[in-house]
């Protein structure tokens, strides 16, 4: 299959995330009202923002260290249960889990792994995982995946869409709070595929004033 189109004839997005991040929590419930609007299908990969600052711990402040360090859970978790239960089932955990982190408030515990396990039908054992390395090449392999689309200097969320030629290009972001819906998810849709599709375009920002909003 191509990076062009997916099985289903529709257009492509890979989305790499980090479970812990609301930020890219934000992003992809936009990305999932842009699939009820747009012809397109998510594709969704995992980063670690642990892997990301693993070289970076001196630099980083004790809490921010910590949060990095209970990090590694939630994403291995993940990537044990694409191994084991394939790619199907990436993005419904990604929403169970996120819906548990984030809107419901529970935080990135082993309760709310183990719950968000159940929501999706997952076997619950999967849970162990977070303190497995076991799938730690596969974590690191598709981190990397999206690292090198887009570059080092990012976080999560990175988003990979067609560019002019067809071709991927990747973006960190969009950064949007709360997640747009409807016909104002479908504009900002059109307008990243608008930026994609200017050769040389790199990136537009603004200082963050409103934390992420959760609804």
């Amino acid at each position: 299959m191509s990076d062009n189109s997916t099985a289903t004839g529709k257009t492509p997005v890979d989305f790499w995330f980090d479970p812990l991040c609301p930020w890219a929590w934000m992003t992809s419930r936009w990305m999932l009202e842009v699939e009820k609007v747009r012809d397109v299908e998510v594709r969704w990969h995992v980063m670690s923002l642990s892997v990301l600052n693993e070289d970076k711990l001196d630099e980083l402040p004790e809490e921010y260290r910590e949060l990095l360090e209970k990090g590694w859970g939630p994403v291995r978790v993940v990537v044990a249960a694409q191994q084991k239960h394939g790619d199907d089932v990436v993005g419904p955990l990604y929403t169970a889990l996120g819906t548990r982190f984030h809107n419901k408030g529970e935080g990135a515990t082993r309760e709310a792994v183990v719950g968000a396990l159940q929501d999706v039908g997952l076997p619950v054992e999967l849970a162990d995982f977070a303190d497995s390395d076991a799938y730690d090449t596969e974590l690191r392999a598709s981190h990397k995946e999206g690292i090198d689309k887009v570059g080092q200097d990012v976080g999560t969320p990175v988003i990979a869409v067609p560019g002019a030629d067809g071709e991927q290009i990747a973006f960190f972001g969009p950064v949007v709070t709360p997640a747009p819906k409807g016909e104002e998810a479908a504009k900002l849709w059109d307008g990243t595929l608008l930026v994609a599709s200017i050769p040389g375009f790199y990136e537009i920002k603004r200082t963050r004033t409103q934390g992420p909003v959760f609804d």
